[in-house]
């Protein structure tokens, strides 16, 4: 039989975890949905019997769904990215971004992008793999991988949706 005290100490106990915010919602993995659109700046020249590009993304987020905090859905961000491409002719492209997403509160999100799909000029596009990479504040230690698609428009605009899965070592 559960004396009065025991199960005074059992209830406190749980209503405290129920009472400290992030306690009781605190997540080791999850999930997202990321919109990126960006503005590129990019340059390209021929070396050494290929085409090299390289530049800059430089545009928005939006979480438009997630499983949970750290991501919260409609939030927006500032994404940042250095781009750099090799297409030897008859070769698939090989694209590696780096690109750094700055949530509205000013914590920092890091992305490694690697792509073997497609084109970078307007009308093209491809699939590719996000890697996580961690951040800073509440994205620190986070890993992870996103499969995404992009599009490269007109006017030197290009679009991108990932579907992410993250974890805490």
């Amino acid at each position: 039989m559960i004396g009065r005290k025991t199960m005074s100490v059992t209830v406190f106990a749980a209503s405290v975890l129920f009472a400290l915010p992030g306690i009781a919602d605190a997540q080791e993995t999850g999930s997202f949905h990321i919109m990126q659109s960006y503005v590129q700046d990019y340059t390209t020249i021929d070396h050494a019997g290929a085409v090299v590009t390289g530049g800059s993304l430089v545009g928005t987020s939006t979480v438009l769904e997630s499983s949970g905090p750290p991501f919260v859905k409609d939030e927006n961000g500032i994404v940042r990215c250095l781009v750099f491409v090799r297409a030897v002719q008859g070769e698939v492209p090989d694209l590696e971004a780096h690109c750094t997403v700055t949530d509205s509160s000013g914590e920092e999100l890091y992305l490694l992008a690697r792509r073997k799909d497609g084109d970078v000029a307007a009308g093209s596009g491809g699939a590719g793999r996000f890697r996580i990479m961690g951040g800073t504040g509440k994205y620190d230690g986070l890993s992870g991988e996103c499969p995404y698609d992009t599009w490269y428009l007109p006017e030197k605009r290009t679009v991108s949706s990932s579907k992410c899965t993250w974890q805490r070592p």
